[in-house]
């Protein structure tokens, strides 16, 4: 089996034209990165340009990729990737050339279990957490990831003073942003004293995208002073985010800012929400 250069989910840049990684080989059994493939990853680690991170845990990323982007940054000692699919990572690991830096890198501790077990049973804090998780559908094994009751009770007592917490949140467009969006920005108003909600549009999913932010500490950096802290913590440029780009991100159009405002729904394990599709739990239950 050819290597290739990147497992994102769509359409491939350059001569490629493939979805979830099925696309042409190009160049020897590679295939392009897709710029908006990076895109996804910085908006989920772009939080580190306001501190100065030291200790990471990733829930999920299992292809590598937020690892990957999480270790440009020169202020960081450890991050620890937790994923429940072994057999994705050892795919990903032996055959995403993009990542394989990443996976070689010795800060990195890669870790197979459940994320909440996983949090759960270690005793030490982090500077930042990061959900790069799969979406929150019926008989999934993320779903429970997305509950006051975790966050309030696993992620946040796991974070160090100032620290923040990340995570993709699903779609965020005008028609869409209320499957679940909307209710995991609530979820998380009702734990974290500052939540930033911001999205960007991403052509393999067809739709405007969201990520939330939270803290207990504020958020208060100008664009420039963005810019300059990325450019002295990372290593190399980013091709999609700067200052301007995320002020431009967390802005969200009249509609969604006021269904956010106004969303009541909290995200329990009882009163879940789930977007279109069905894990493997639920297909068996039917059975």
């Amino acid at each position: 089996m050819g290597e290739i250069s990147s497992c994102s989910n769509g359409i491939n840049n350059g001569n490629t034209n493939g979805v979830h990684g099925n696309g042409n080989s190009i160049g020897g059994g590679y295939r392009k990165s897709c710029w908006y493939e990076e895109e996804i990853e910085e908006n989920l680690r772009w939080c580190f340009a306001l501190n100065s991170p030291k200790a990471i845990f990733i829930m999920g990323g299992g292809e590598g990729s937020t690892a990957r982007e999480l270790l440009r940054h020169n202020t960081v000692v450890k991050v620890i990737m937790c994923d429940i699919d072994e057999e994705v990572v050892d795919f990903c690991k032996s055959y995403l050339v993009v990542n394989r830096e990443a996976f070689c890198d010795p800060r990195l501790e890669l870790i197979i279990n459940d994320a909440r077990a996983e949090l759960e049973g270690r005793d030490e804090s982090y500077d930042v957490i990061v959900g790069d998780l799969a979406d929150p559908i019926e008989g999934g094994p993320c779903y429970k990831l997305y509950t006051k009751s975790f966050y309030e009770s696993v992620v946040k007592p796991r974070l160090n003073q100032g620290g923040i917490f990340v995570t993709q949140a699903g779609p965020a467009g005008v028609f869409s942003h209320t499957e679940v969006f909307s209710c995991i920005y609530n979820t998380l108003r009702q734990v974290f004293k500052y939540v930033v909600p911001y999205s960007a549009h991403i052509p393999s999913y067809a739709d405007i995208w969201g990520w939330i932010m939270a803290s207990d500490s504020p958020f208060a950096v100008s664009a420039d002073e963005l810019d300059l802290r990325m450019k002295q913590r990372i290593n190399g440029e980013n091709r999609y985010l700067d200052g301007k780009t995320f002020t431009s991100n967390s802005i969200l159009s009249k509609a969604v800012r006021k269904s956010l405002e106004y969303e009541t729904h909290v995200y329990t394990e009882k009163s879940a929400r789930f977007i279109y599709g069905h894990g493997t739990a639920f297909k068996h239950n039917q059975d």
